[in-house]
């Protein structure tokens, strides 16, 4: 009698891992616990928390999955050649995904490839900037009545607004924001760096849009953003590249016929 209580016990403890280790049984197939850790990780990835409510939901959806799954197979659906197809595509999806979170992974990029490309950045973008606005016209005669009437006493400003073929800074007066040299038209920013603060062009500057009155309003130091603040921009950036090399590199080694 003893030893049929203590077989009993054993059986029952040897019993506790294996139903530790999955979820449920279903018609006498396990679900694996593993299966939820999975789901969990896919959830958590894409941003969002696991409640203990979405973690129900996931331990739903897997024994859900697990029934439906067994009565495709008894209907043969997994024999078709549809179902071999998707799942061959399917296949090839994850690898290749674990290919390139490998290469991530093994490559990373660090804070001197950051640094380097953001000094990079700040070499073609510092230097000045000006507050600057124009009046644009279609003819030399036109922007020399206009330079006439600013120079009795017309507001640039007003005239912009009634003159101007620019319809996005015309609106506004003239008013171009700060902007570096660069932005403009070769033309445009050759005439606009001579002036002063304050200064207006004294004869139209001609450009492929027609001839401009420039004034410059202001001028400073370009306002760059701190690294730290344009950072992990950076650093996805460089991932990206440096994936898309070893992706570029892949296929220019195979041999495709």
């Amino acid at each position: 009698m003893k030893k049929q209580m203590l077989s009993a016990a054993l059986v029952a403890l040897l019993a506790v891992p294996a139903l530790a280790q999955n979820l449920a049984v279903v018609n006498g197939k396990p679900v694996p616990s593993s299966r939820v850790n999975a789901l969990k990780q896919q959830v958590e990835a894409s941003g969002r928390p696991v409640t203990p409510e979405v973690l129900a939901q996931i331990k739903e959806e897997l024994i859900a999955r697990e029934v439906f799954m067994q009565e495709a197979k008894k209907r043969g659906l997994d024999a078709s050649d549809e179902y071999k197809t998707q799942i061959e595509l399917a296949r090839q999806t994850i690898l290749i995904r674990q290919l390139f979170a490998d290469f991530q992974k093994k490559n990373p990029v660090t804070d001197a490839d950051i640094k380097g490309e953001y000094d990079k950045f700040v070499a073609a973008n510092g230097g000045k900037e000006y507050r600057a606005r124009h009046i644009l016209v279609e003819k030399e005669d036109e922007a020399l009545a206009l330079i006439a009437q600013i120079k009795k006493g017309g507001s640039f400003e007003d005239l912009a607004k009634k003159a101007s073929k620019d319809p996005g800074s015309g609106a506004n007066g003239g008013d171009l924001d700060w902007a570096a040299a660069g932005s403009y038209v070769p033309e445009f920013s050759g005439a606009m760096v001579k002036l002063d603060k304050g200064q207006m062009t004294d004869t139209p500057v001609k450009s492929q849009f027609g001839f401009h009155i420039i004034r410059v309003d202001d001028v400073r130091e370009a306002q760059l953003p701190k690294l730290e603040e344009v950072k992990p921009q950076i650093s996805q950036q460089l991932q990206q590249q440096k994936l898309s090399s070893f992706q570029d590199a892949l296929r220019a080694k195979a041999k495709i016929q």
